[in-house]
């Protein structure tokens, strides 16, 4: 049986860069579009061209380089800023405006001082002016998650009949719990008439460390589109984790669902995107971080050392890691130490090693962390016969 496909729309270069020291300039947003594109990425949000000169600059750029992904602008629900979108995109093979406004109870009262049919209205006419410049056009409902579900299944109607061709359906401030994200979209997906001429899209943030769980609930329920970052980065806790999301969906074979992400450039371009926006990945990041394959406890070394799905669900080297990493800390065993002595050249026998690991733990209950150079050191001062050794 076929896999559903799920769109992936990296939003790394907009929602991601609105991170507090993070700007980048058009040259560095050229890289990472050029490697998003060859990621695999079905959409990349350049940005969002009316802010500034400069963010139009880059959205125009990007849209020329890029072969293969479609090239988004966001914009207001403003005449202006969908102009200045469609002039920033018109260079790019597979154009997309994305447009929207506020539909939560919250922003109606307070943002706009409106109501619920004034939003209906501005959101139609924003999407309906979009098409006159590009077919592909995606709206948002901002802060859907907490937006009542009625209401929100009517804005949608409406904006399809002017010619929505994704729905955007944001957990803006990161509130919803994964089950209520995925009734939600449940609920759009059987109330919306005309939902089959759109896209349901997810787009979750992690003010509750819930937006790659979220974005999972809503493609389960029926969702295609999940709108992420490199690494999770993003306004405030950040967004939705793309290569969390890729395995996720990798690694459950059984929810029938997949993306057309190249796995193996995940960890390369996660180490990039860090570099350029100066932004360090935490080291227990799921995926991408530098403890992401590496093991310290003894159990879960010696597991690992005999076969590495005993700790591991992940092959390293399906997401551009070379290996596992063997940590040796005090808390690691024989196996471990017998393992890592080897790789620089010492085959030991029981006997020496159990010589050995009693130097080793005094050595290892000095420092937090055992290289390749102690081993050398320790394995030297160690009281064995060292004829048969390097």
């Amino acid at each position: 049986m076929s896999k559903d496909k799920v769109q992936i729309f990296d939003t790394t270069l907009r929602d991601g860069e609105q991170v507090p020291g993070c700007k980048l300039d058009t040259k560095q947003k050229l890289v990472i579009a050029e490697r998003l594109d060859s990621l695999g990425v079905d959409v990349i949000e350049a940005g969002f061209p009316i802010s500034s000169p400069g963010d139009f600059k880059s959205v125009q750029e990007i849209a020329a380089l890029v072969n293969n992904a479609t090239v988004c602008g966001l914009t207001r629900s403003v005449k202006k800023d969908i102009e200045v979108a469609a002039e920033a995109i018109k260079g790019a093979k597979r154009p997309r405006i994305h447009t929207g406004i506020g539909t939560s109870e919250s922003h109606i009262k307070h943002k706009f001082k409106s109501t619920q049919e004034d939003i209906i209205e501005r959101a139609v006419a924003a999407v309906a002016y979009a098409k006159t410049f590009v077919e592909d056009v995606e709206f948002y409902a901002e802060d859907a998650g907490r937006t009542d579900n009625e209401y929100l299944a009517r804005v949608c109607e409406a904006v399809i009949k002017a010619g929505a061709t994704v729905l955007n359906i944001p957990d803006t401030t990161g509130y919803c719990l994964p089950e209520e994200y995925g009734t939600k979209i449940k609920y759009l997906k059987e109330n919306v008439t005309g939902i089959d001429k759109a896209i349901l899209s997810c787009h979750c943030h992690n003010d509750l460390g819930l937006a790659t769980a979220n974005s999972i609930a809503g493609v389960i329920n029926g969702a295609r589109q999940i709108e992420c970052t490199i690494n999770g980065i993003g306004e405030r806790a950040g967004n939705t984790s793309l290569e969390e999301v890729v395995m996720i969906l990798r690694q459950h074979p059984d929810l029938n669902l997949d993306t057309n992400i190249n796995s193996k450039l995940l960890y390369d371009t996660s180490l990039m995107v860090s570099d350029k926006m100066g932004m360090v990945v935490q080291p227990n990041k799921a995926i991408v971080g530098s403890n992401a394959f590496a093991h310290s406890s003894g159990i879960h070394q010696d597991g690992v050392i005999k076969n590495r799905e005993t700790y591991e669900i992940i092959d390293p080297k399906d997401v551009g890691v070379s290996e596992s990493s063997i940590v040796l800390t005090a808390r690691s065993g024989r196996a471990a130490l017998a393992y890592r002595a080897k790789n620089v050249g010492y085959e030991l026998t029981k006997l020496q090693l159990d010589a050995v690991y009693d130097n080793f733990l005094k050595f290892a209950d000095r420092k937090k962390e055992i290289v390749d150079a102690d081993i050398h050191e320790i394995i030297e001062t160690s009281q064995i016969d060292m004829s048969n050794l390097a």
